[in-house]
């Protein structure tokens, strides 16, 4: 059931999703060389438990997933991309951080990510980050009353096309509000015109990921991490938007200092 917000609801969002923009921004600052992946996870448990907030994270048990989730941010590196279990590791000069973050306050959720590169970047590492970012943009261009959802995914793809980046549909954005998921699915590719057309109070969560020379995916044996099946690197853009009578509301957008 698709579930339109009203703007007292899409405010509570919006303070969820001021804290997410905030905690990103924060681990877009530490993360550095050196840093311990495990030791962002529990900065971010820090200012979760701080803010009074609840990861949607923890516990977080879908069909795809091997047992519960039991970390508060996805962390995911070079060739990973998305569900990344944080774990024992030290952020190297050239790495590629994708950092995924869902928490809910007040029973009310946002869900973004944002990927930074850690130290000395490769020209072709920032072309893959700039090219989700360009493709998020034009996504949230296209998510405007009257027009429909396969506007938004045409978007992302076309993109994608443009970069010459190949598109995985197995996961992509998503209905958000009371819970980290709801109804909705949002493919990063589709075709304009087609799908639900899009109404003031409809919240999605918008996530063009791409590799740079696949579209196939692989699990780690942890049962979550997912990476480019041929190991090429990737990134992940993601925003939480309210469609409002206005047009797009980003409910997660984070500080010009700190990246969009």
């Amino acid at each position: 059931m698709i579930e339109l917000k009203t703007p007292a609801e899409i405010e509570r969002m919006h303070v969820a999703g001021r804290f997410v923009a905030e905690v990103l921004s924060e681990v877009g600052r530490l993360a550095d060389v050196g840093v311990n992946l495990l030791d962002l996870e529990h900065h971010v448990r820090g200012m979760i438990k701080r803010r009074g907030a609840e990861s949607c994270y923890w516990d977080y048990a879908p069909s795809f997933g091997k047992g519960p989730f039991r970390n508060v941010i996805c962390l995911s590196v070079n060739d990973a991309v998305l569900h990344g279990l944080p774990h024992d590791y030290t952020l190297r000069d050239g790495d590629v951080l994708s950092a995924d973050l869902a928490v809910s306050i007040n029973g009310w959720t946002a869900d973004s990510a944002r990927t930074v590169i850690v130290g000395t970047a490769a020209e072709e590492d920032l072309r893959v980050v700039r090219a989700t970012e360009e493709a998020l943009e034009a996504a949230i261009e296209a998510a405007r009353p009257g027009n429909r959802l396969g506007d938004i995914s045409a978007a992302i793809y076309a993109v994608a096309c443009d970069y010459g980046y190949p598109v995985n549909t197995e996961f992509g954005g998503h209905g958000i509000g009371r819970t980290m998921h709801e109804d909705l699915h949002v493919s990063n590719k589709g075709t304009p015109g087609r799908g639900l057309k899009l109404r003031p109070g409809l919240t999605l969560a918008l996530e063009p990921w791409f590799a740079r020379t696949t579209d196939r995916i692989v699990y780690d044996p942890d049962g979550w991490t997912i990476r480019s099946a041929d190991g090429s690197r990737t990134a992940h853009s993601e925003h939480t938007v309210a469609i409002t009578e206005d047009g797009p509301l980003v409910l997660t957008r984070r500080a010009p200092d700190h990246g969009a």
